[in-house]
């Protein structure tokens, strides 16, 4: 357990990007009540991912991380999940079959609800209105009331985080994720993609293997991996006074554990000496990740690594590199040559899209596929020159038919970005745009794994 900590000592600390909230008893009112709830997930659910992320930082597996950029009250459906769900499962099968390493799968999903912000207000028309900072704080309409922030929302949050996860424990358990099922998990709308053929033609061969496997007496039967996965999820540690609330004690080991999900991460605006949601990341005995991007220093990332994981615990810390196309293979070796010099274990996980937001000519934030592509490329590069692993993607997407990210083989233009532009904040890759990305992984990693057998040997 860390030292002189408890899940309320980070109000002791400068706290950024929460939420101003006017009425303190309806606060504690809500928060006492989600105090109350069960726990959304377990302390050996995070403990289990823990180990395979040690995989992942040992080289040994693959972190495929992706979801919603924020999580909406009103797109929460079943087929919305399951479109996530799905495309996140063509991507690993992908990945595991191209580079034949496991895959750890991360979803942004079941709690992804509160956004940082750049300026706490904005102003439309000479109206001045607090900043939207994701549906468990406000919401996204331009008026007064539904801009002031609301605790009752966390509640809200709570339950739709619940039925997502019900229904993903269904998924990754009750026959959905089945690589028998490989075929069916590939959307109608992507049919005119060339990466889907090329799917196509993966799945195939894993049908001929599988059926080679049932012919020697392996199937799902016998092997319950090949009927069912283990899936995670996580969101940004941002709504501190929601986390707290729903930060448990295991009865088994006496640590403490953010029971709203599996995996927390601290983003670029709030990882700081002194932070509050540093603090309280520092505490709970979920893995961790670190957004590190340009403003980041090799000696900051050292002390921040030694306060989140002093006993250097494998598969605790994930640090996700966001550092745009044109500037991550400049910026990126000092960070890994400190870790690596000082013997952390972490795993390096790439996010391709924070760092390569451009407005369109028609006043669309959008994200050039192109640009994604070249930073993912420049990771690899990074870790193929310095030895290390490039363990993982960390990846803002949908299984939903947007038109959200420009180029991709189905290219999407910038004067088509109006057609399907859903977001409730950040750009995402579509399913087809997803697939692709997931190809180019499989193209890097194999290349990886044949550098460590010319090395090796």
């Amino acid at each position: 357990m860390a030292a002189n900590w408890a899940p309320d000592s980070w109000t002791r600390h400068e706290a950024r990007q929460l939420p101003t909230y006017t009425d303190a008893a309806s606060l504690t009112a809500a928060t006492d009540q989600l105090a109350s709830f069960p726990p959304l997930v377990f302390a050996g659910e995070a403990r289990n991912l823990t180990a395979s992320l040690a995989e992942v930082a040992a080289g040994k597996a693959f972190l495929l991380q992706g979801g919603d950029c924020a999580e909406s009250f009103a797109e929460h459906s079943a087929n919305n999940i399951r479109d996530t769900f799905r495309v996140i499962l063509q991507m690993a099968v992908v990945l595991t079959y191209a580079s034949k390493l496991p895959v750890v799968k991360l979803g942004r999903m079941a709690g992804q609800f509160a956004k940082p912000r750049s300026t706490d207000t904005e102003t439309i028309g000479g109206v001045e209105l607090p900043s939207y900072r994701g549906d468990n704080v406000n919401d996204i309409a331009f008026t007064a009331a539904s801009r002031a922030p609301d605790p009752q929302r966390m509640i809200r949050a709570y339950s739709q985080s619940a039925a997502t996860l019900n229904l993903l424990r269904a998924f990754a358990q009750g026959g959905y994720a089945n690589l028998h099922q490989v075929h069916r998990w590939t959307h109608d709308f992507m049919g005119r993609s060339p990466w889907s053929k090329k799917y196509a033609e993966t799945a195939d061969r894993i049908g001929e293997a599988l059926e080679f496997m049932a012919a020697c007496g392996i199937d799902p039967e016998t092997v319950p991996q090949l009927a069912q996965t283990h899936f995670y999820t996580s969101h940004e540690a941002l709504l501190l006074q929601y986390e707290q609330a729903l930060t448990r004690q295991d009865s088994l080991t006496g640590d403490w554990y953010d029971t709203s999900a599996h995996f927390l991460w601290i983003g670029d605006r709030t990882r700081f000496e002194g932070s509050a949601h540093v603090e309280y990341l520092r505490g709970i005995g979920n893995p961790i990740g670190i957004k590190c991007g340009p403003s980041l220093e090799p000696d900051a990332l050292l002390r921040m690594l030694d306060t989140l994981n002093p006993a250097r615990i494998p598969g605790r810390m994930t640090l996700i590199t966001r550092y745009g196309y044109d500037k991550i293979e400049a910026n990126l070796p000092r960070l890994v040559r400190a870790v690596t010099r000082e013997g952390h274990p972490v795993v390096w996980s790439c996010d391709p899209m924070h760092g390569n937001v451009v407005k369109a000519a028609n006043g669309y934030k959008t994200r050039p596929f192109d640009r994604i592509l070249a930073e993912v490329r420049g990771f690899f590069a990074v870790h193929r020159a310095e030895g290390t692993h490039a363990g993982g993607i960390h990846a803002e997407m949908t299984g939903q038919n947007v038109t959200e990210c420009t180029g991709g083989a189905v290219d999407v233009t910038e004067q088509s970005l109006a057609d399907r532009y859903h977001t409730h904040c950040d750009p995402r890759l579509n399913a087809s745009q997803s697939l692709e990305l997931a190809f180019l992984l499989a193209e890097m990693l194999n290349e990886e794994m044949a550098e460590r057998k010319k090395v090796a040997a």
